[in-house]
């Protein structure tokens, strides 16, 4: 094998290829040349432009930063073995073992492809937005054009002087606030004495606590919760008013949380859910 099929766009262009967009959730839509993903859908699901695909592919882009391996990698489904060699070719140490992952198992994924349309993202073990699908952006608003790193449940919840803001979107308002903070900051708590070197956990907070009173109060109370599901009201800018059950599904050995948002069946707020949603995915398109 020549080092041209080796290298960072050849490996990014094989794994495209074996990828289908049933696989991924996306529509098969019309007759295809070949059975991989096009490189517009890799580039929606990374959260990049096109061009940058097509340079990364062409060789004119070798180095992309973390943030952008990451989302690539979480795009093509890769295993860790796979983003590690990702990681490598672009020039880049792969993440720690002792660091928190914002990389999602292909396991996970199919899980995630096969939701149908609910709302659903997944976060990071210190509440980091790192994956969300079309119905999570049409319902709760798009987080694609805020920076990763402001990407934050516990920005949004917790906001400091400073901050660029969590995650975008609508309001969105709790049953239980207070339950619900008392478990961010117990989950939080329990990822600094799983992850006690992962610079960007000790950075969330330190930073929340300087900055935010009702989190450092929670904090020196040694707040503990079990974060389940919960009730919250959206208020959506088309559709008004939309109740929904949150549930969260912890994964043990990553850390990661995976949020679903459902309305009662039948209900006034499964139609107006359903409604955001189709009017969104429209828009978007």
């Amino acid at each position: 094998m020549t080092t041209d099929e080796t290298n960072l766009g050849a490996t990014i262009r094989a794994w495209r290829d074996r990828l289908t967009p049933a696989a991924v959730g996306l529509p098969s839509g019309r007759v295809r040349r070949a059975a991989g993903l096009r490189r517009e859908e890799l580039a929606e699901l990374a959260g990049v432009s096109v061009d940058y695909v097509v340079r990364l592919e062409q060789g004119r882009a070798t180095t992309p930063s973390p943030q952008v391996a990451g989302a690539l990698a979480r795009a093509l489904q890769l295993s860790r073995e796979e983003r590690d060699h990702l990681y490598r070719l672009a020039g880049l140490q792969p993440p720690g073992d002792g660091l928190i992952s914002d990389h999602i198992p292909p396991g996970m994924q199919r899980v995630l492809t096969r939701l149908g349309d609910a709302p659903v993202a997944v976060f990071a073990a210190d509440w980091r937005l790192v994956w969300w699908n079309r119905s999570w952006a049409a319902v709760l608003g798009d987080p694609s054009a805020v920076p990763p790193e402001a990407r934050s449940l516990v920005r949004s919840r917790f906001p400091t002087p400073g901050d660029q803001g969590g995650l975008a979107g609508w309001p969105v308002v709790s049953a239980n606030s207070d339950a619900s903070d008392r478990a961010i900051v117990a989950d939080l708590r329990g990822a600094s004495a799983r992850y006690p070197e992962d610079p960007r956990l000790a950075e969330t907070i330190r930073r929340t606590l300087d900055g935010n009173p009702r989190f450092a109060q929670l904090w020196r109370d040694g707040a503990v919760g079990r974060r389940a599901e919960d009730r919250k009201t959206i208020q959506h800018p088309t559709v008004g008013s939309i109740t929904v059950d949150c549930d969260v599904l912890a994964d043990a050995d990553t850390g990661l949380k995976i949020v679903i948002h459902t309305a009662s069946p039948g209900s006034e707020d499964e139609t107006k859910l359903d409604l955001a949603r189709v009017a969104g995915v429209l828009t978007a398109r």
